[in-house]
């Protein structure tokens, strides 16, 4: 799928593939009956490396890359990642808060030119009883992105044994390649 057509979509569906040494996730555009439609970007994670970096490609195949982003610093509970698209140009950037993520995790996302969106979970509850048991890891949880009361996207993890997500955006002028991004690294980099 195109840039373009990629920028119109309004709901889209994460989901993890579980492999030893990477994680990827495939990312479909969200049909009206909550099906998978067409692949619209893939990702891998290399696990055990220094410096997180994530590429995402337009489709499993790996042949065309369509952003990707990087940890500014080797090792940094508060570090930002820099999101950059397929020729390296800046898309954004996003971080999480790490004082206020104690209790609640906290997101902070950029797109040139746009307010500074925070995203924290949905339920202040959920994020707390996450924090004190580990045995709890399968527990959805929810972000929403908003400056002030207005939520520009979410992302809520559906039920079940693999991780899934359901991604909603109501921002139109939000990059597609920023939110799939964020939306990948919750999963990626919510547990450190």
């Amino acid at each position: 799928m195109d840039t373009a057509t990629l920028q119109t979509q309004t709901r889209l569906i994460l989901r993890q593939k579980i492999t030893m040494m990477v994680n990827r996730y495939v990312v479909h555009v969200a049909e009206f009956d909550g099906s998978e439609g067409p692949v619209v970007a893939f990702a891998e994670q290399k696990r055990l490396t220094l410096k997180e970096q994530v590429t995402l490609y337009t489709d499993e195949s790996r042949g065309e890359a369509l952003a990707a982003f990087k940890a500014r610093k080797v090792i940094d509970l508060a570090s930002g990642y820099d999101v950059v698209d397929a020729s390296g140009g800046p898309i954004g950037l996003f971080r999480k808060d790490f004082a206020k993520s104690l209790l609640r995790s906290t997101w902070h996302l950029q797109q040139p030119g746009l307010p500074t969106y925070t995203g924290q979970e949905r339920n202040p509850l959920v994020a707390i009883v996450r924090r004190f048991t580990d045995s709890l890891s399968w527990l959805p949880y929810h972000f929403d992105f908003s400056v002030g009361a207005s939520i520009a996207f979410s992302v809520e993890r559906r039920w079940g044994l693999r991780d899934r997500y359901a991604i909603e955006i109501n921002d139109p002028r939000l990059d597609r390649r920023l939110v799939i991004a964020m939306a990948v690294a919750l999963d990626a980099l919510q547990a450190r």
